[in-house]
């Protein structure tokens, strides 16, 4: 169970900081930091695949085959396999030092949430990405999607009724409650 550190409601959506595992959320879908194949082969995409099973990436080398490797800021979903989230929303961030990584942080997440609002579903659960072994900035990259979000639900009408925020350890939790805060 993932421990709630701040919660804030916009135009009648819960957005909720949280501490805890990804894999765990019981959500209609959970956001993996991916890279433009789909290939989860490390880090949380590895542990979404080990505790969801191998469709996750059957149905990942099915996208790539029929659409080619995502690019940076474009998103793609499969099912949740043995998750509790139904569906699994794959997003590829930008990596520091590429160039114009702020604006393609915020596409990453707006393609979330457009699939998200596409597939009417109510709840979903982002980790901070690109902030992991992409090397964005941690306080920078948890605002920025903080900020996305917001304005996001702020323009548009979504189905979503509660969004997470969440990381395993505490900085980052930490630092989408500062951003909560600060707004």
């Amino acid at each position: 169970m993932a421990k709630l550190l701040y919660e804030k409601e916009i135009n009648g959506i819960k957005i909720k900081s949280l501490q805890g595992d990804i894999t765990l959320e019981e959500v209609d879908a959970i956001v993996n930091a991916a890279n433009g194949y789909l290939s989860h082969g490390g880090g949380v995409a590895y542990a979404i695949v080990r505790r969801g099973g191998s469709i996750i990436q059957e149905e990942s080398n099915r996208i790539i085959k029929e659409r080619g490797p995502l690019a940076t800021g474009e998103a793609a979903i499969t099912t949740g396999g043995n998750l509790k989230a139904k569906y699994v929303i794959h997003t590829v961030g930008p990596v520091w030092g590429e160039g114009n990584e702020d604006e393609k942080l915020k596409n990453a997440i707006l393609s979330v949430l457009k699939i998200a609002t596409q597939y009417k579903l109510e709840s979903i659960s982002i980790p901070a990405v690109s902030c992991g072994i992409f090397g964005f900035p941690k306080e920078r990259g948890t605002r920025i999607i903080y900020e996305t979000v917001v304005d996001f639900i702020k323009k548009n009408e979504t189905s979503l009724k509660e969004i997470h925020l969440i990381g395993i350890g505490r900085e980052i939790p930490n630092l989408f409650k500062k951003a909560m805060l600060n707004d």
